[in-house]
């Protein structure tokens, strides 16, 4: 590897490092990180913002100011050509007189596509691609999914025992994991978009939803949003989604058949009303899936319970599994984890692949991610 690729791949991991910042927030963009380097020196760093705007290329740029001119920016994705809310970053980069650009992985976006790259070598700027690009769909593979499939990438959270069962026959469940991997989990908030659960989940366990990590709890307005699967809308008033859904968005996804009335005084509360058109129990997932993918969210995190995780698993539309266990054994009168999934024979289950194993206090974690079927 000469000195030249190892620096690339130096500052890449820069970039990428920075993008990780605003998965969760950047909702309907992609999370970007740009890096503006001249004679060795970084001279500026940006990811995209809360709310997708300013673009990654803008803030990297803004903290370069003269500097960028002559110099390579390392991106993460490809450089948007189009104009929406703000300029394109093409022109940005043109306009500052970057000597190169360097870009992990093309955007699939119709609008951009392989023009961002085309409209910067048009403009007589170096072009590189492909470097870290494996790293680079990772952390953007939300943003690629709904893009390319209409649908949010799914994570599917459970924190169980050694035998799979998330509470007690009485739903008694707290606390059956210990504090560190309630701090993971709330992390796993603070990268999603969205968290989802069902109407037994609020019913049984009136959760609140919200990641508590510092600078979550101080500012609402990028706490992930709260989708509930309600489809004979059972949810109350008095819920704790429903009482702070002025603060915190809270989406509800029921049938066209949920009474109007009730739809109208949740929506009066602020909370926000899905309707999944024609969805038949089997379809309910699919057809939530599509809702959200069209809502433009890019990582959902399924929270719970055992028949919300169930009916995703049966969809195909779970992509990852962020499995905590604790030592303990509940035992068969225990709640499982995951609801019947009605498989035949073995050849039918869902296979994961581990990428991750993880030790929290007492506790473990296992990340799996859909194994490819061949």
């Amino acid at each position: 590897m000469s000195a030249s690729e190892a620096g690339d791949l130096g500052y890449m991991t820069n970039a990428l490092a920075l993008a990780s910042r605003g998965l969760g927030t950047t909702v309907p963009n992609p999370s970007v990180g740009c890096v503006i380097v001249k004679d060795g020196i970084i001279r500026g760093r940006g990811w995209t913002q809360p709310g997708g705007r300013p673009h990654a290329e803008t803030e990297a740029l803004a903290r370069a100011g003269d500097d960028a001119k002559d110099a390579t920016a390392y991106v993460t994705l490809e450089p948007c050509s189009h104009q929406g809310q703000t300029a394109p970053c093409t022109e940005a980069l043109i306009a500052a007189g970057v000597s190169r650009v360097v870009v992990a992985t093309s955007d699939p976006d119709a609008r951009v596509n392989g023009s961002g790259i085309a409209a910067l070598k048009a403009a007589g700027i170096e072009i590189t691609t492909g470097v870290l690009e494996s790293d680079a769909i990772v952390l953007n593979a939300g943003f690629i999914k709904r893009t390319r499939q209409g649908v949010p990438l799914f994570a599917l959270k459970s924190a169980s025992s050694m035998d799979g069962r998330i509470a007690l026959a009485s739903g008694a469940s707290q606390w059956i994991t210990g504090e560190g991997a309630r701090r993971y989990g709330h992390l796993l908030r603070a990268t999603h978009d969205a968290i989802l659960v069902g109407s037994g989940t609020v019913q049984a366990d009136n959760p609140s939803l919200i990641c508590r990590l510092p600078g979550f709890t101080e500012n609402t307005a990028v706490q992930p949003v709260r989708v509930v699967l309600d489809r004979r809308l059972r949810i109350d008033a008095t819920a704790e989604v429903v009482k702070s859904a002025s603060g915190v968005p809270t989406w509800i996804v029921t049938s066209e058949s949920a009474d109007p009335e009730k739809v109208k005084k949740l929506q009066e509360l602020g909370v926000e009303i899905l309707m999944a058109e024609g969805a038949s129990d089997l379809t309910f997932a699919s057809v939530t899936a599509s809702l959200l993918g069209e809502k433009g969210l890019n990582r959902v995190l399924i929270e719970g319970g055992g028949q919300v995780s169930a009916s995703f698993l049966k969809a195909g539309l779970v992509d990852r599994i962020y499995g905590f266990r604790a030592p303990m054994v509940i035992g068969g009168d225990g709640r499982p984890a995951i609801g019947e999934l009605d498989i035949g024979q073995l050849s039918d289950a869902p296979r994961f692949k581990r990428v991750e194993m993880r030790v929290l206090g007492p506790d473990t974690l296992d990340i799996l991610d859909l194994k490819p079927t061949v």
